[in-house]
Parts: C-alpha cells; structure tokens; sequence
C-alpha cells in the first residue's frame, strides 16, 4: 500500500483516523504504521489489534516523548491477522528484522553500554567493540551491551592472543604479511593465506565465548587435542592446549551457587523511577556468570499505583523479545528467571521452545536459591538506576541554572554548538553538535565544508563561515514559513556559537536576513574568559566560569570544537593522500577513491604496474599506462 508523500498524519484528519480503526479487527495480529514517505516506522503485535493501534490515539493515553513524536508521522497503518498471538509474536520478529523501524528500539541506545560486532557478513569476518549497534547488514551479529568495558577489551584482548586472528584493521604491507604472521597471531588474512572458510571457523569459536558457550568450546578443544596426539602431530596439539588453558582463564569466574550446575539459565530484574528503567540480564551458563548485559527502557506514565506490578512485567517482557530476537537457538537458555510475572509468559516461552528445539521455561522465583539471584540481579540495577539518576540531577541542575541565566522561559530541550576549524583557511569546516536534556546526541551531529569561495588558503574568516553553516542549516525554514517550530524535534531551543562578539554579531546578521532571528535564542561563549554575550549587548553577562550553567556551555563548545577539528584533520589527510594524483589527467576524484582504496597509499599506487593498475575498477589499460608513466617518467 502507498501514499502519498503529501498525506498528513492521521493525528490531523480525525475522520479518516476513525474510519482506518474501524477497518482493524479486534483479532490477534501485527500493525505496521507508515509515515509520509511510506516508510514502515513501527511494528507492533497485538492480542486485539483494534483496541492497541487505538491507544495510540487518545488523548487521555500517556505515551513517551519517543511513541508520541512516531504518531505524529503516522499517515497509514496496516495489519496482518494471525491465527494465535504466538504466531504475531513470531511475525512481528521478522517483520522487525526485514524492515529495520526507526521507532522500534524500547531499549535506548545512548552509547554507554558497549556491544562486540562480528562482520559475518564479509569473507573474513572482523571482530571489533562499538557503542553504536548498526543494523545495516542482517549477517552481522551483536553480542551485548555489556556493563564492563574494561572487562570485555580484556576478553577481545585474550581471544586475539588465544586464536590466530587478524591483528590490524588494514593491511600494514601490501605484498607480504606482517610480523603477527610469523608469531602465528595471524593466519595472514591480508594476502589471502588462509581460506574464507577456513578463517570464519576459527571466528566461530570466538563467537562462542561471547554466546557463553566456553565450557562447550573447551570439550570441542580438548577432544581434538586428543585426537591430534593420537596422530602424533604434537605441535597442533600443544596449540589446542594453549587455546584450553586461555580459555579456563577466561571462564575463571566467580560460580554462581544454584542448585542444577547443569541448566543454562537468564535472570533478569530492573530498577525504576518515574521515567527511566535500568535493566540487568545475567546468562548463567554451568553454574557460571559468563555475561552481565546492562538496557535502558522509557517508563510510561502510570493511571494507577496498583499496576506496576503489571508494567515492570510487560517492559521486562518487552526487552526479552527483543533481546532473543537475534539470538541464535545455542544462546537461548533452558531457564529464564524474573522478576515479575510477565502479561504473556507462555506465548514467548513457546516461541523460545520452538526456536530453541528444547523446552523453555519462565519462572518468577519467590523463595529459596533462585529468587536471591533475582534478588542479586535488581540490586546491580538499582546501582546503575542511582548511577544514572545521579548524572541526570547534574544536568537537570545545569539546565535550571543556564535557563535563570539566560532568563528562558522553559530548561532548553536542545542545545546545537557551532565551531570553524582550518589552518589559514585551509580545508575550512564547520561542526554542529547536538545536547538533548544536556547530554552529547551524537545521532544529530552534523559537520560541513566551507563553501564561500572568499575562505582559501591563506585567507580565512570565520564570521562569514559561521554565517554560511546558519544559513544552510536554517535555510528550509526561511523558505517555507509553515514548516512546524513548536514541538518540532529538529527545532533548537538555543543556540550557541563558539566565539565572542563577532562571530555572534555574523550569525545575527544572517538569521535577521531569513526573519529567524525573533524565534531563535542565539548566544555565543568567548574562550578566555569563558564569557557569554547576547545579540545587541556589549557587555557580557555576569557570570561564574564554574556554575552548573556555564560547565554546560563549555562541555557543548568543547564538543563542538572537538567534532569540528576531528574532521578538519579527516578533510587535510584525505588531500595529502590525494595531492599527487590530482595532477593526473583523466583521474577525477571517483577514480582517485577507487585507487586508494584497493592499494590503501600514493607509494604502493607508484610501485604497482600497468597489469596491476588496470585491475582496478574504474581504471583500463590507457589510463592505468598514463598513471604509470606519470609516476615513471621516462
């Protein structure tokens, strides 16, 4: 089904949001809701799909700043009836995993909480640790988030040291390996020594530590060291027993004391206030904590005390659908223990069986051995919740005292910081950073390339620089008046320019030019005396440089210094990489691109021969002969 990239929301036009609800079943099914692009932003299951797509829409239903900005996009919503809600539970699984939904993650993904990717999605998989879980490819699997980062690069650290993986992000030679391939730290990756198949073998049973399966790991090991010193082939069988005895110390751990050593098993218990829920999962394998994840779940508003109870349950529920959703059928345990009785135990117990191919159980424990590990669990949360609480007065403290002293009506939501770097007006840039409720937003950081043909080398100006960023960041709502403000997610409630009075006075100028000026809140913060100056004013306010408002403003300007020269040093070292072939004819900066990234440097492109230049796409025989000759003048 398409619309139209014209349709409002259905939150505008009540008539058609009443006849579109009363075309959906009171059945058990999934809901798919479109935006004006006809982009499937959420999926959703439901017992009576009727009645849950419709608490969306009423006014008295208290939804979270995340549901309610998805509902103001929603233009169209689709539902598929299933025969039993195991069944919807298992479609909208796969329905998440085709279409990738922006507003599907009840989990926030704030970057605390480190993950371990694995690339199976390449012909030798990478392993490497990142804050950012990316979905871009569906063969790539993430294990986490993990509480312990320090912990988990020990782990990384060992596996590298225990298995002959590859070292290096990129190549260090380009026709012979490096030093890790002599010490037998690398099976020579980069020339292609060792087969894809071959390798991702070896990845596999570093995917089984992060899958809590080490004990299992260790058994495979040790029965083919058995077997290889059967053979008499005893140097493969020292280097099982190397890769044994890394591993025990790996899973050297503390036991957990429970009755059955042999059952795998998750507990899982959160910690809440108001607005925020931290959730602990332990997975207990053999008797041992292998893994601690750590989430953060929104908590909606509650009608009344008595159904806590029932919300704790149903987020729990929630964060171990999608915990499970892409975990393999080995990381699935027997057991899962919890806190509250989940709304649906049995529908996701059943999913988890047949996915699993072995019963799966859910208990919420209320005595004895299991219910203390329940009890363990939700004290670490409580920790992370008091943590977390703790960092969150700090900035509600920060944004009260930055709003008293910019005299704002309400705490500033979103705060953008704007900073010029280059050298002599080199390879001019400009960064835009974003702090929502006083924290780094990184998802809406945005940098540019200086485009005013006055800014060259030699000759900068950064009033007429941050004058152009202004303009081209504000530019759709100068041209289009009826574009939303209030309310509007991408809409600043202050701005803040790096710089004193001239560079404040120059986005001024601009912002008056676009008739912005009157519904935008401008300052800009001087660096050596931590001044803040106002539109119109000579004189800066009268401040303290160690006040929770003034910390903010130089926590937001030395991020947006730090963004902006990040790039500056990305956009100086790609033209020194780039400064000899631009004097190729023929080579554009495509071209240029392709070179580059099949030898990785300018002296590996000089010393390949014509054959060798002409493998590269893009680049014939003719082109790669003149390449060559350049670099070989006769």
């Amino acid at each position: 089904m398409t619309t139209s990239a014209q349709t409002p929301p259905l939150i505008k036009d009540p008539q058609r949001l009443e006849n579109r609800l009363a075309e959906i079943p009171q059945e058990p099914g999934v809901y798919l809701m479109r935006d004006g692009s006809d982009r499937i932003i959420y999926v959703g299951k439901s017992r009576k799909l009727r009645s849950r797509v419709r608490s969306y829409f009423r006014e008295s239903q208290k939804l979270t700043e995340r549901i309610a900005t998805m509902v103001r996009q929603v233009t169209e919503i689709e539902f598929i009836v299933t025969d039993t809600e195991a069944e919807a539970l298992a479609l909208e699984a796969n329905l998440i995993k085709q279409h990738l939904p922006y507003f599907n993650v009840l989990l926030k993904d704030d970057k605390k909480y480190p993950y371990v990717c694995i690339t199976w999605s390449e012909d030798y998989p990478r392993i490497y640790i990142t804050r950012k879980r990316q979905l871009s490819n569906q063969k790539d699997k993430y294990y986490g988030p993990y509480t312990d980062s320090h912990l988990l690069r020990e782990i990384l650290r060992l596996c590298k040291r225990i298995f002959p993986l590859r070292q290096r992000p990129q190549p260090l030679f380009k026709d012979r390996p490096c030093l890790n391939f002599d010490l037998g730290r690398c099976p020579g990756v980069c020339q292609s020594l060792i087969s894809p198949e071959e390798y991702r073998k070896i990845v596999q049973k570093v995917a089984m530590v992060f899958q809590g399966r080490s004990s299992e790991l260790i058994d495979i090991l040790t029965e083919q060291m058995h077997k290889q010193a059967e053979l008499l082939n005893f140097e493969a069988a020292a280097r099982f027993r190397d890769q044994i005895n890394g591993l025990k110390s790996l899973s050297a751990e503390q036991k957990v004391s429970l009755p059955d050593d042999t059952v795998s098993r998750d507990a899982i218990a959160l910690a809440a206030d108001a607005q925020h829920a931290c959730i602990q999962l332990f997975q207990i394998r053999a008797g041992k904590l292998v893994g601690r994840l750590a989430f953060v779940a929104e908590v909606p508003t509650l009608s009344s005390p008595s159904k806590e109870g029932g919300l704790m349950g149903a987020i729990l529920q929630r964060v171990l659908e999608e915990h499970y959703q892409t975990a393999e059928a080995v990381e699935i345990p027997t057991e899962i223990l919890v806190q509250y009785e989940l709304p649906e135990p049995d529908i996701l117990a059943d999913v988890l069986t047949q996915r699993k191919g072995r019963k799966v159980t859910i208990l919420a424990p209320q005595r004895q051995t299991k219910a203390e590990l329940i009890e363990m669990v939700e004290r670490n949360a409580q920790y992370e919740l008091q943590r977390m609480q703790k960092l969150s007065d700090r900035n509600q403290q920060a944004m009260e005292d930055l709003a008293a002293i910019l005299d704002l009506p309400e705490l500033p939501h979103r705060i953008e910081g704007y900073d010029i770097s280059h050298i002599q007006g080199s390879n001019a840039v400009a960064s835009q950073v974003v702090f929502i409720d006083g924290l780094p937003a990184k998802q809406h950081y945005r940098h540019y390339k200086i485009k005013n043909p006055t800014v060259t080398v030699g000759h900068s100006d950064d009033f007429a620089s941050l004058a152009e960023v202004i303009g081209r960041r504000f530019r759709k709502y100068a041209e289009d008046p009826q574009l939303q403000r209030t309310g509007n997610s991408d809409w600043p409630d202050l701005i803040m320019i790096d710089g004193g009075k001239g560079q404040l006075s120059s986005v001024v100028a601009v912002l008056q030019e676009m008739n912005l000026l009157e519904d935008l809140r401008v300052i800009s913060l001087a660096k050596k005396r931590e001044e803040i100056f106002l539109p119109g004013e000579s004189e800066p306010l009268t401040t303290d440089a160690e006040q929770p408002g003034v910390q903010l403003l130089r926590r937001l300007r030395d991020e947006a210094h730090r963004f902006a020269v990040s790039f500056h040093r990305q956009q100086r070292s790609d033209k020194l990489k780039r400064s000899r072939l631009d004097e190729i004819p023929g080579l554009g900066h495509h071209r240029q691109k392709q070179l580059l990234g099949h030898f990785r440097s300018v002296d590996y492109i000089r010393q390949a021969t014509p054959t060798q230049l002409a493998e590269v796409p893009g680049i014939g025989p003719r082109l790669a002969q003149e390449i060559y000759d350049y670099f070989h003048p006769s």
